[in-house]
């Protein structure tokens, strides 16, 4: 939380101010003269709203509200007024340009000199990149508004409930309204499903990325029931061919990510299809399938070739491995 109030625009910090960076030439790092705290400013709802929501979580979990203290307070404010501020993100100073990947690897930029594709005001709140680190193709990623609504709810509950400041719980109660209204209007097709990304403006990307918040993650992460007719609709179409980032070939078929080679399914999307389905023996197979495709090497990696597992990234990433180990604790 003191983190976040430094600068709750960065996605990464340093161990202490000792001025590492994954890019010293970020226009934004150049702008604020090198924070020796800052290792990268990609801006992401989830940044802001995945600490609300696990400190929820751990309230839930022990019964005790003592870690709800003055810094998340003054945090929770900081977060609101950031998310008011990008409702309206054409007057926004934020800016995130790293030149060399403009032709390089344009998903580490943004366009536009560091804006970012144009979008209209609509009540949601801007950001620029996905949980993956990877550019919005449009600045309104549905799952992370939706996230952000639960993530509102939470503090507006603190703020009555603990903290005894009204108006900051009226101001995250009308923001969360204003995203659910918005949401519903330019972000839900006419079928009532979900879009992946939206720019207020009529354009829509029709998808789902492997990284939570995705669209299949949301019973998990946001007030969305597995049953909603809504999320139904929406899974039925991200786990098909619909989805341009989903993958099938002759060892597995899942939803992959732009973040990685086409044909890599992930195991954090394998993991999130399981925990989202009432069906126990699709959650045992996909169990069965996680443990059956690393290679030997026991451990859950970020993607593999759906035609040859032993074609993978990362020799290990933990944030797969827990989803793989939640996805077995709720069959035991």
């Amino acid at each position: 939380w003191r983190l976040i109030r430094h600068d709750p625009y960065a996605n990464a910090f340093n161990d202490g101010p000792i001025g590492g960076s994954w890019h010293v030439g970020d226009v934004h790092m150049l702008a604020r003269r090198l924070d020796p705290w800052i290792w990268e400013r990609m801006y992401e709802l989830d940044s802001l709203a995945l600490p609300v929501l696990f400190a929820a979580d751990l309230e839930h979990a022990t019964g005790s509200s003592e870690h709800l203290d003055w810094s998340v307070h003054s945090g929770f404010a900081d977060i609101v007024t950031l998310w008011r501020r990008e409702q309206h993100h054409e007057s926004s100073r934020y800016r995130f340009l790293r030149v060399d990947s403009m032709i390089r690897r344009p998903s580490d930029t943004l366009g536009r000199l560091g804006r970012g594709a144009l979008v209209a005001t609509t009540g949601m709140t801007w950001q620029g990149f996905r949980p993956s680190d990877d550019a919005c193709t449009f600045g309104y990623n549905i799952p992370a508004q939706l996230v952000a609504l639960r993530a509102l709810r939470h503090g507006a509950d603190w703020c009555e409930r603990l903290w005894h400041d009204p108006a900051l719980a009226a101001e995250a109660r009308s923001l969360a309204g204003e995203i659910a209204e918005a949401v519903q209007r330019f972000g839900t097709l006419p079928d009532g499903s979900w879009a992946y990304e939206v720019d207020g403006r009529g354009a829509m990307l029709l998808a789902d990325d492997a990284n939570m918040p995705s669209l299949l993650s949301l019973p998990l992460l946001a007030d969305v029931a597995v049953d909603d007719p809504a999320y139904q609709l929406t899974r039925q179409r991200i786990l098909s061919s619909a989805n341009p980032w989903w993958y099938s070939g002759s060892a597995a078929e899942g939803i992959g990510s732009p973040h990685t080679a086409p044909g890599h399914v992930w195991p954090i999307a394998l993991a999130v299809q399981g925990l989202t389905t009432t069906d126990r023996d699709e959650r045992l197979r996909l169990a069965l399938l996680l443990a059956d495709t690393t290679d030997g090497s026991g451990r859950m990696h970020e993607g593999f070739d759906a035609d040859d597992p032993s074609d993978f990234t990362r020799g290990w990433f933990s944030w797969a491995d827990m989803m793989f180990c939640e996805l077995v604790d709720s069959l035991a």
